[in-house]
């Protein structure tokens, strides 16, 4: 039997699946946040609890409901939703060899295809530990976010205006919690000014959601451009 094929002992699935939930118990409070937000954004309880279920991936959440905010038509909110989801695309290419997944099984797999169940699952030993962490995170998170985003949701609907309790900066200070974490690396410091810089200079001379999908854009311009620098080696 390969290595690839060996169970992992019960203390093994005990840690895994202690730490799945640990990670789902963190990132799924957050949905609170999101909740709270959306329904600041104008969206009703219903919208956001279908936002937070059927979208499933936390930056693109945040930043739909963030164009909506901002006056934008949700067509822009949209595909700037999915130009943040395009990395879930690349966590695919990597996770499909790994789990190798056939079927209905792929399908409600890709459903949980997010940041935190691929973290949780790279860097195990066997192919079976990498399933179990990645299905113990994904439906953990899955489970504690929408029942996050309901109770924001609730809760912040019964607030009233948002107004009147600075709610409707909520949007921008929360997306931005969710970028600082990835902010640690110098490069990303370096591509994040020059898309605030894109972005800011373009908000008196567009309409909302635009200054977003042009930021977007020199994210995206940097990654092409650095896949394609040489590495120091001199190898392809």
């Amino acid at each position: 039997m390969s290595e690839e094929q060996v169970a992992p002992t019960a203390e093994s699935r005990r840690a895994i699946v202690r730490d799945s939930l640990a990670v789902g118990l963190a990132t799924g409070a957050y949905g609170v946040s999101f909740g709270a937000v959306s329904v600041a954004a104008g969206l009703s309880v219903l919208q956001t609890c279908a936002l937070s279920l059927l979208m499933f991936t936390g930056a693109s959440q945040f930043a739909l409901v963030g164009v909506v905010a901002a006056g934008g038509a949700p067509l822009s909110g949209t595909v700037t939703a999915l130009l943040l989801g395009t990395r879930n695309t690349l966590y695919g290419l990597r996770m499909a060899p790994l789990l190798q997944l056939n079927g209905v099984r792929r399908v409600a797999a890709a459903h949980l295809l997010i940041d935190e169940s691929t973290a949780m699952s790279v860097n195990r030993q066997t192919r079976s530990e990498a399933r179990l962490g990645f299905v113990a995170t994904g439906l953990s998170v899955l489970v504690l976010w929408n029942a996050a985003t309901l109770a924001g949701a609730v809760a912040g609907n019964a607030l009233g205006d948002p107004r009147r309790y600075g709610l409707d900066a909520a949007v921008g200070g929360a997306f931005l919690a969710l970028l600082w974490p990835r902010l640690q690396d110098r490069r990303n410091r370096v591509v994040g000014v020059l898309a605030v810089a894109v972005a800011l200079g373009m908000v008196p001379v567009t309409a909302a959601g635009v200054p977003v999908l042009a930021a977007a854009g020199v994210a995206l311009l940097a990654g092409v451009l650095l896949s394609r620098r040489p590495s120091p080696g001199g190898g392809g």
